[in-house]
Protein backbone atom coordinates (compact mmCIF):
# COMPACT_ATOMS: atom_id res chain seq x y z
CA UNK A 1 0.00 0.00 0.00
CA UNK A 2 1.25 3.38 -0.82
CA UNK A 3 1.61 6.41 1.56
CA UNK A 4 -1.22 7.90 -0.80
CA UNK A 5 -3.53 5.52 -0.18
CA UNK A 6 -2.55 5.06 3.35
CA UNK A 7 -3.55 8.72 3.28
CA UNK A 8 -7.02 8.36 1.80
CA UNK A 9 -7.93 5.64 4.23
CA UNK A 10 -7.51 7.82 7.12
CA UNK A 11 -9.75 10.43 5.36
CA UNK A 12 -12.42 8.09 4.63
CA UNK A 13 -12.02 6.23 8.13
CA UNK A 14 -12.09 10.37 9.87
CA UNK A 15 -15.22 10.71 7.45
CA UNK A 16 -17.12 8.11 8.21
CA UNK A 17 -16.61 9.15 12.15
CA UNK A 18 -18.23 12.80 11.04
CA UNK A 19 -20.94 11.35 9.14
CA UNK A 20 -22.18 8.74 12.41
CA UNK A 21 -21.39 11.82 14.71
CA UNK A 22 -23.76 14.32 12.22
CA UNK A 23 -26.47 11.01 11.95
CA UNK A 24 -26.30 10.60 15.72
CA UNK A 25 -27.45 14.18 16.06
CA UNK A 26 -30.46 13.88 13.71
CA UNK A 27 -33.25 13.14 16.35
CA UNK A 28 -36.43 12.15 14.84
CA UNK A 29 -39.22 12.62 17.05
CA UNK A 30 -41.90 9.76 17.81
CA UNK A 31 -43.22 8.56 20.90
CA UNK A 32 -40.09 6.87 21.61
CA UNK A 33 -37.78 9.49 19.94
CA UNK A 34 -34.88 7.99 17.42
CA UNK A 35 -31.62 8.85 16.07
CA UNK A 36 -29.90 8.20 13.07
CA UNK A 37 -27.21 6.96 14.54
CA UNK A 38 -27.36 3.27 13.75
CA UNK A 39 -27.89 4.25 10.03
CA UNK A 40 -24.92 6.13 10.27
CA UNK A 41 -22.93 3.01 11.18
CA UNK A 42 -24.33 0.79 8.80
CA UNK A 43 -23.96 3.56 5.70
CA UNK A 44 -20.45 4.08 6.71
CA UNK A 45 -19.66 0.00 6.74
CA UNK A 46 -21.46 -0.43 3.61
CA UNK A 47 -19.74 2.42 2.01
CA UNK A 48 -15.74 2.16 3.29
CA UNK A 49 -15.95 -1.75 4.12
CA UNK A 50 -15.29 -3.79 7.14
CA UNK A 51 -12.01 -2.88 8.05
CA UNK A 52 -12.08 0.97 7.53
CA UNK A 53 -15.99 1.39 8.62
CA UNK A 54 -15.33 -0.69 12.07
CA UNK A 55 -12.03 1.67 12.29
CA UNK A 56 -14.88 4.52 11.81
CA UNK A 57 -16.98 3.75 14.25
CA UNK A 58 -13.93 3.01 17.04
CA UNK A 59 -12.58 6.42 16.15
CA UNK A 60 -16.51 7.74 16.71
CA UNK A 61 -16.73 5.90 20.26
CA UNK A 62 -12.88 6.92 21.25
CA UNK A 63 -13.97 10.93 20.08
CA UNK A 64 -17.24 10.58 22.73
CA UNK A 65 -15.42 8.72 25.70
CA UNK A 66 -12.93 11.53 25.61
CA UNK A 67 -15.62 14.01 25.88
CA UNK A 68 -16.34 15.43 22.81
CA UNK A 69 -19.74 15.40 22.03
CA UNK A 70 -20.84 13.17 19.23
CA UNK A 71 -23.24 11.03 20.59
CA UNK A 72 -26.74 11.67 20.39
CA UNK A 73 -28.10 15.12 22.29
CA UNK A 74 -24.99 16.56 21.31
CA UNK A 75 -23.59 14.64 24.20
CA UNK A 76 -20.13 12.80 25.10
CA UNK A 77 -18.03 11.67 27.86
CA UNK A 78 -17.04 8.09 29.63
CA UNK A 79 -19.86 8.41 31.95
CA UNK A 80 -22.37 8.01 28.37
CA UNK A 81 -20.87 5.37 27.85
CA UNK A 82 -21.26 3.26 31.07
CA UNK A 83 -24.40 5.08 31.12
CA UNK A 84 -27.96 2.82 30.51
CA UNK A 85 -27.58 2.90 26.44
CA UNK A 86 -24.07 2.88 26.33
CA UNK A 87 -23.80 -0.86 25.59
CA UNK A 88 -25.74 -0.04 22.56
CA UNK A 89 -23.04 2.62 21.42
CA UNK A 90 -20.25 -0.05 22.55
CA UNK A 91 -22.22 -2.50 20.24
CA UNK A 92 -21.34 -0.62 16.93
CA UNK A 93 -18.30 -2.00 17.48
CA UNK A 94 -19.48 -5.66 17.33
CA UNK A 95 -21.86 -4.68 14.19
CA UNK A 96 -18.51 -3.59 12.50
CA UNK A 97 -16.20 -6.45 13.52
CA UNK A 98 -19.28 -8.76 12.27
CA UNK A 99 -19.43 -6.86 8.70
CA UNK A 100 -15.63 -6.44 8.53
CA UNK A 101 -15.23 -10.83 9.08
CA UNK A 102 -18.08 -11.49 7.03
CA UNK A 103 -16.69 -9.89 4.24
CA UNK A 104 -13.32 -11.39 4.71
CA UNK A 105 -14.76 -14.87 4.77
CA UNK A 106 -17.42 -14.70 1.93
CA UNK A 107 -16.98 -11.77 -0.06
CA UNK A 108 -19.32 -8.58 -0.30
CA UNK A 109 -21.91 -10.16 -2.14
CA UNK A 110 -25.40 -8.17 -1.33
CA UNK A 111 -26.36 -11.20 0.31
CA UNK A 112 -23.46 -11.30 2.92
CA UNK A 113 -23.45 -7.97 3.47
CA UNK A 114 -27.61 -8.03 4.59
CA UNK A 115 -26.73 -10.86 6.75
CA UNK A 116 -24.30 -9.22 8.24
CA UNK A 117 -25.47 -6.22 9.58
CA UNK A 118 -29.22 -8.13 10.58
CA UNK A 119 -26.27 -10.57 12.57
CA UNK A 120 -24.40 -7.55 13.97
CA UNK A 121 -27.71 -5.30 14.91
CA UNK A 122 -28.82 -8.44 17.06
CA UNK A 123 -25.67 -8.87 18.33
CA UNK A 124 -25.42 -4.90 19.36
CA UNK A 125 -29.13 -5.57 20.35
CA UNK A 126 -28.24 -8.27 22.45
CA UNK A 127 -24.48 -6.43 24.35
CA UNK A 128 -27.06 -3.34 24.75
CA UNK A 129 -29.66 -4.74 26.41
CA UNK A 130 -27.69 -6.96 28.77
CA UNK A 131 -25.54 -3.53 29.45
CA UNK A 132 -29.18 -1.68 29.99
CA UNK A 133 -30.30 -4.05 32.28
CA UNK A 134 -27.51 -4.26 34.43
CA UNK A 135 -26.93 -0.33 35.19
CA UNK A 136 -30.59 -0.04 35.11
CA UNK A 137 -30.46 -2.16 37.94
CA UNK A 138 -28.12 -0.72 39.57
CA UNK A 139 -29.59 2.97 39.75
CA UNK A 140 -33.20 2.12 39.61
CA UNK A 141 -33.67 -1.58 40.58
CA UNK A 142 -34.50 -5.01 38.65
CA UNK A 143 -36.14 -5.14 36.11
CA UNK A 144 -37.35 -7.81 33.65
CA UNK A 145 -36.01 -8.77 30.16
CA UNK A 146 -39.60 -8.54 28.84
CA UNK A 147 -39.31 -4.79 30.10
CA UNK A 148 -36.25 -4.17 28.70
CA UNK A 149 -36.69 -5.37 25.39
CA UNK A 150 -40.45 -3.37 25.48
CA UNK A 151 -38.23 -0.13 26.57
CA UNK A 152 -35.20 -1.20 24.16
CA UNK A 153 -35.74 -3.05 21.63
CA UNK A 154 -39.29 -3.58 20.06
CA UNK A 155 -39.80 0.02 19.26
CA UNK A 156 -36.48 0.19 17.54
CA UNK A 157 -36.88 -2.92 15.22
CA UNK A 158 -38.67 -1.84 12.49
CA UNK A 159 -37.05 1.86 11.97
CA UNK A 160 -33.66 -0.02 12.81
CA UNK A 161 -34.53 -2.36 9.36
CA UNK A 162 -35.41 0.80 7.23
CA UNK A 163 -32.50 2.39 7.88
CA UNK A 164 -30.23 -0.65 7.43
CA UNK A 165 -32.09 -1.23 3.99
CA UNK A 166 -31.66 2.82 3.21
CA UNK A 167 -27.95 2.47 4.12
CA UNK A 168 -26.99 -0.45 2.01
CA UNK A 169 -28.75 1.00 -1.23
CA UNK A 170 -27.15 4.89 -0.24
CA UNK A 171 -24.15 3.18 -0.05
CA UNK A 172 -23.86 1.27 -2.86
CA UNK A 173 -25.01 4.10 -5.16
CA UNK A 174 -22.27 6.46 -3.35
CA UNK A 175 -19.79 3.85 -3.88
CA UNK A 176 -20.15 4.23 -7.91
CA UNK A 177 -19.70 7.93 -7.63
CA UNK A 178 -16.89 7.85 -5.63
CA UNK A 179 -15.39 4.90 -6.94
CA UNK A 180 -14.48 3.17 -4.20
Amino acid sequence: MNRRSKVLDLVYMAVGAVLITVCSWISIPANIPFTLQTFGVFFVLGLLGGRRGTISVLVYILLGAVGIPVFSGFTGGIGKLLGMTGGYIIGFLFMGGIYWAAEKMFGKKLLVRIISMLLGNLVCYTFGTAWFMIVYAGQTGPITLGAALGMCILPFILPDLAKMALAIFLSDRMKRLLHL
